[in-house]
């Protein structure tokens, strides 16, 4: 690198996984247990400033609290080694969406600060290449450096290299629409990475959640490639319930929902029972995200903004893939 010290800004967006991530076979690397099939998320994102400093440490600020975990700066440790610099980072970053409430901000937020933190390094890397290294961040991170459809690779390798992203669609071959219910905009209690731990030590079933993976991966890839809209909906109704049964047999339970993450459920099946078409996962939090056929978005969104409990919803179509912006 030059004497210069560059800064660059990036853009990186929420994704949410269809057939869903849960556990890891290796945590320091944050290799995947099993594959994964996700959708970015054309309207909450991440932005992340990143500039090369000469101070004596990294500052990096997250919707305007400091990060007092280290995380970030422990990342920004593996760009420096790869740009074999050794200046200090400054970092601000801001969801415009609630953080750590299972919306998958870490997906983006690590997503964003690869993007920005290789480009103010002037490491030139691929899309695999930035996919691998945003794993070692956030696990679904991987699959925020591309839009659309994408699918996650568990891979085998120790080292990690054959575990990454890679796109099986664009945005734009299948604009689906996505309707997120808020029911609490609080931190979750219990964060992503001690539940998976969590589970893969203290549940009965999760060999047998590693062990049927791959045909849901299977049949999801078939879905997406044919448009087939109610294959692919009930596929992640059923591996989103899944991953909740997982969690429930962890230990006393890890439970992520609410009340009216319940009620949601319930009215999106009353929807389809009507006729919408419309099918909802969850993640590790209490948000409801109701898959919907195109052109469907706005009818489902005035159905669920009056379920009890809900505090806000948010309309997105799919979108684009993680990039520097000005």
């Amino acid at each position: 690198m030059n004497n210069e010290l560059r800064q660059s800004s990036a853009r990186a967006h929420a994704n949410i996984a269809l057939i869903k991530y849960w556990g890891k076979r290796n945590g320091p690397l944050n290799l995947p247990a099993v594959g994964s099939i996700s959708i970015t998320l054309a309207e909450l994102y991440t932005e992340t400033q990143f500039s090369w400093t000469v101070s004596e440490t990294d500052t990096a600020i997250l919707n305007d609290e400091p990060d007092e975990t280290g995380r970030i700066s422990r990342f920004v440790d593996l760009i420096r080694r790869r740009a074999d610099i050794d200046y200090s980072a400054a970092i601000s970053s801001v969801n415009n969406f609630p953080t750590g409430a299972g919306l998958a901000s870490s997906a983006s937020g690590f997503a964003a600060l690869t993007v920005a933190g290789c480009d103010a390094a002037n490491l030139n890397l691929s899309a695999r290449e930035l996919s691998i290294l945003a794993r070692q961040g956030s696990g679904s991170a991987a699959r925020s450096i591309d839009g659309g459809f994408v699918e996650m690779f568990r891979g085998v390798r120790a080292d990690g290299e054959d575990a990454f992203a890679t796109p099986l669609a664009d945005a734009d071959d299948w604009p689906l629409e996505v309707v997120v219910a808020i029911t609490t905009r609080a931190r979750k209690a219990i964060d992503s990475t001690t539940g998976m731990t969590d589970t893969a030590t203290r549940s009965d079933f999760f060999e047998a959640w590693v062990a049927n993976a791959d045909g849901d991966l299977d049949a999801a890839r078939e879905a997406i490639a044919a448009c087939d809209f109610d294959a692919l909906g009930a596929l992640a109704e059923r591996s989103c319930l899944k991953m909740h049964g997982l969690m429930l047999s962890t230990g006393n339970g890890l439970i992520y929902w609410s009340p009216a993450t319940v009620a949601t459920i319930h009215e999106i099946r009353k929807l389809r029972a009507d006729g919408m078409p419309v099918y909802f996962t969850i993640d590790a939090g209490p948000q409801v995200k109701a898959i919907c056929a195109p052109g469907y978005g706005e009818a489902v969104a005035e159905k669920l903004k009056t379920v009890p409990g809900v505090e806000a919803i948010q309309r997105t179509g799919l979108g684009p893939a993680a990039r520097v912006i000005e």
